[in-house]
């Protein structure tokens, strides 16, 4: 009888009501698959779904872009109540996540960072007064690579101050050795505990990400089980593939500093990527990037204490507005 039980629905309602009494409404639109690709042949398009303020922006654009594993309203529902207030904010799910998809996903490559950076771009333009006008950018976990991406191949002109959150740009082998370590024997792959296919998998994720994980009696098998079909079952393997071609951080698109503002956030307990790691993304940006460590957290600390989280994003992007030539004051 429990294994009917579902709380996936009763989750995603409020988060969607999160987003709605932020003043954020559903849309999605179609854009041609970056660079012509896509594979099944002949022009392949993309639908890319988001949340965004109503109408054109009459505050400052800002786009929060979500990690792997549960949704983008799941990651950003407690941030959009107090950005919305200063901000025209805008929420995408990327490519291969939620209800964004490219043509025949099984015919499909894996989207790459530059991909997702060219889907956010098209996206950006199709919606109303947004063509051509900068934006800030906030990344966490994945959603830091496709941040930095955009913001490196965009330009300032396109991209303004940019947010990475417990995102380790410069993830190598080594980084996945030690993650192995942290998670004890048993386990072939990083990807294994990223994208679950077992309750222990699962359970394992949620004991690395959080800094205070559920109890374990509160972590039934059915409940893991029923997360796992619901949030990770979908293009499964089509998401291995992409987290094992990240090419950030690589010899292919190797981190150099970019002229944008940069503030770098992580939780100090993070067992995904340990808080070292923030401060060598600082050093690969030469040293200019701004740091803030959360204590009490883990991998996603805009969930385990938004309070800090959103102060800590409000206090960096408010002060790069007010300082931003381009800017006409409108965030008050």
């Amino acid at each position: 009888m429990g294994a009917s039980l579902s709380l996936v629905p009763l989750l995603d309602y409020f988060a969607r009501r999160e987003f709605a009494a932020a003043g954020l409404s559903p849309g999605a639109v179609t854009v041609p698959y970056p660079d012509g690709g896509g594979g099944g042949g002949g022009e392949s398009t993309c639908t890319v779904h988001y949340w965004a303020s109503a109408g054109e922006p009459r505050l400052p654009p800002l786009l929060l872009v979500h990690g792997f594993g549960p949704r983008a309203t799941w990651q950003w529902r407690c941030q959009v109540g107090p950005l919305s207030r200063h901000f025209h904010l805008i929420v995408p799910d990327l490519l291969g996540f939620g209800g964004s998809s490219c043509g025949d996903a099984a015919a499909s490559p894996p989207p790459s960072e530059a991909t997702q950076a060219a889907a956010l771009a098209a996206l950006l333009d199709a919606l109303p007064g947004m063509k051509g006008r900068r934006v800030a950018v906030a990344g966490t976990s994945y959603g830091g690579f496709v941040a930095y991406w955009l913001a490196r191949t965009a330009g300032a002109e396109r991209v303004g101050p940019v947010v990475i959150a417990s995102s380790d740009l410069l993830k190598t082998a080594a980084d996945d050795r030690g993650f192995l370590k942290r998670a004890g024997e048993g386990w072939n792959g990083v990807e294994e505990v990223l994208l679950p296919a077992k309750p222990a998998a699962m359970r394992k994720l949620l004991e690395m990400a959080a800094y205070q994980p559920p109890p374990v009696v509160l972590m039934p098998d059915f409940i893991l089980r029923d997360f796992i079909q619901k949030l990770f079952t979908e293009n499964r393997e089509q998401l291995i593939q992409l987290f094992k071609g990240i090419t950030v951080g690589t010899d292919k698109f190797p981190v150099t500093p970019i002229s944008q503002e940069v503030l770098v956030v992580w939780g100090e307990q993070d067992q995904l990527f340990p808080v070292e790691k923030a401060y060598a993304v600082q050093r690969s940006l030469d040293g200019k990037a701004n740091v803030e460590i959360i204590s009490k957290t883990g991998h996603a600390p805009q969930l385990e204490d938004p309070t800090r989280f959103n102060k800590i994003l409000l206090d960096f992007l408010l002060a790069t507005h007010k300082h931003d030539p381009s800017s006409n004051g409108t965030s008050q």
